[in-house]
C-alpha cells in the first residue's frame, strides 16, 4: 500500500474537449472548459493551473505551466452515453454498454401518469422536458393552489418530482418518488434515476429549491471498485451526490451536501480526519446550476470557488494521500440545448510524496481511477470490471 488515503474529487461535467465519436451523441467540437474561458473576460484557477489543468487542453485565459505538480491524463469515456451515472460507475469500473433511456422529446408515457397519478393520488402536472428552476416558476403556484405533482425529465434518464415543502410536505414527496422509482424499474420505463426536487416559496419570482433533493438511482448493473474496497474492510466515504448515484453499494459512510462549495467544506474536514480508505466526492453545482443552464460566467465562478478551497486542500494533504481530480462527462455551458456533452475529461494526481510528475498517455476508459484505488490497497477488482490501474505511474 503506498497510499493510505485517496480523495477523488469529481468536478461534475468539466469535459475537457470532444470526444472522437462524439459526432454520434450530437456534439460537435464541444469543450466545456475550453469554451468557459473563451467566453470570459477573467478566469483565475491558480491551484487546478499549478496541478496541470491547462495542460490538457487549451484555455485563452489559463496558460500551460512547464512543471505542473504531479501528473495529467485525458480520460476516454468507454460506455455508450454521456450521463452521470454512466460516467461515475465506469470510473469503479463498469462499462455500460445501452445508454439509459431518456424521455427528452415527448414527455413521459401516458400509461405511465396514469399509473403514477392512480399510486399517489396525485394529479400531474407537467410530464415535458424542462429546467428544474423555470418549470416551478411556470407550475409551482398551480401545484399549491390544488395539491397536483409537477413531473419532468431532462436531457437524462431522470424522472423529477417537484414538491413545495410547506404545502406538498417533504415526505410526501418522498413517498411519490419511491412509488415512481418503482414504476420506473419496469424495462419500457426505466430511467437511471427518479429525483425528489423539493422546493420552498408560495409565488413566483419567491420559489427557491432546497438541499433537501433525493435521487432513487438504479443499483450498479455489477459489483464495483467500492465493493471491492468495503468488503476489504476499509473506508469508503461519500461525500455529495456519490451515495445515490451508487444506491449505497460499497459506501461505508455518506455525508449530503448543500452546494459543491459545501461539498469541498466537508472534504477538507474528512482531509483532518483519520480514515484508511477512499473519499469519493461529487460537486455537482457545476452541471446543474451552469452547464446545463448554459451559463458560462457562473461556471467560472463556481470553477475559481473550488480553486480556493483546492488550495485550502492541498495544506492539508499528508506524505501518505493521493488526490485525484476528474469528471464525469462534459456540459459545454455554449453549445446548444440544455444536454450533457460526450467530452474527455481531465485526470489530475498529485501526492506531496511524488517525486517527479508529467503527462502521461490518452487512457481509453474512466476506469483506470478504480483500477488504481484497487492496486494502492491490494484489492481485486471484480471480475466483469474494465480498467488498468495507473499506480505504477504515479512515483
Amino acid at each position: 500500500m503506498r497510499y493510505k488515503r485517496i480523495f477523488v474529487i469529481v468536478i461534475d461535467s468539466l469535459g475537457i474537449g470532444a470526444m472522437p465519436d462524439s459526432e454520434k451523441f450530437g456534439d460537435i467540437g464541444v469543450n466545456t472548459l475550453g469554451h468557459i474561458s473563451e467566453a470570459v473576460d477573467t478566469f483565475n484557477i491558480p491551484n487546478l493551473q499549478k496541478l496541470g489543468l491547462a495542460n490538457l487542453t487549451s484555455l485563452k485565459q489559463v496558460e500551460a505551466v512547464e512543471s505542473p505538480l504531479g501528473y495529467q491524463a485525458a480520460l476516454r469515456e468507454a460506455s455508450s452515453g454521456k450521463d452521470t451515472m454512466t460516467g461515475h460507475w465506469e470510473m469503479m469500473g463498469i462499462k455500460t454498454e445501452q445508454p439509459f433511456q431518456t424521455f427528452t422529446e415527448h414527455g413521459f408515457p401516458q400509461e405511465l401518469i396514469d399509473e403514477l397519478e392512480r399510486r399517489t393520488g396525485h394529479k400531474v402536472i407537467g410530464n415535458k422536458s424542462a429546467s428544474g428552476t423555470q418549470i416551478i416558476e411556470e407550475l409551482g403556484e398551480e401545484e399549491i393552489a390544488t395539491g397536483h405533482m409537477i413531473v419532468y425529465t431532462s436531457a437524462d434518464s431522470v424522472l423529477q418530482i417537484c414538491g413545495n415543502e410547506e404545502t406538498f410536505d417533504l415526505q410526501e414527496l418522498y413517498r411519490c418518488c419511491e412509488i415512481a422509482r418503482e414504476l420506473t424499474m419496469k424495462e419500457e420505463w426505466k430511467v437511471g434515476r427518479v429525483i425528489a426536487r423539493p422546493y420552498v416559496g408560495r409565488k413566483k419570482g419567491e420559489f427557491e429549491r432546497t438541499s433537501n433533493r433525493h435521487d432513487y438511482a438504479l443499483k450498479p448493473s455489477g459489483k464495483t471498485a467500492l465493493n471491492a474496497l468495503k468488503d476489504d474492510g476499509l473506508d469508503v466515504i461519500s461525500v455529495g451526490k456519490i451515495v445515490d448515484i451508487f444506491d449505497g453499494e460499497g459506501i461505508t459512510k455518506a455525508y449530503k451536501s448543500k452546494s459543491s462549495v459545501h461539498g469541498m467544506e466537508q472534504t477538507i474536514e474528512l482531509a483532518k480526519k483519520d480514515f484508511k480508505g477512499l473519499c469519493f466526492v461529487n460537486l455537482v453545482d457545476f452541471d446543474a446550476k451552469w452547464g446545463h443552464r448554459r451559463n458560462p460566467q457562473g461556471y467560472r465562478d463556481e470553477l475559481e470557488k473550488f480553486d480556493e478551497n483546492l488550495g485550502n486542500m492541498l495544506k492539508l494533504l499528508r506524505k501518505d494521500d493521493l488526490l485525484i481530480i476528474s469528471a464525469d462527462h462534459g456540459t459545454d455551458p455554449t453549445y446548444i440545448g440544455t444536454d450533457h456533452t460526450r467530452e474527455k475529461v481531465p485526470f489530475l494526481a498529485y501526492s506531496t510524496s511524488m517525486k517527479e510528475g508529467g503527462r502521461l498517455p490518452e487512457q481509453e476508459t474512466f476506469a483506470v481511477i478504480g483500477a488504481t484505488a484497487a492496486e494502492n490497497f491490494g484489492v481485486q477488482m471484480p471480475e466483469h470490471t474494465i480498467g488498468k490501474s495507473l499506480l505504477g505511474y504515479l512515483q
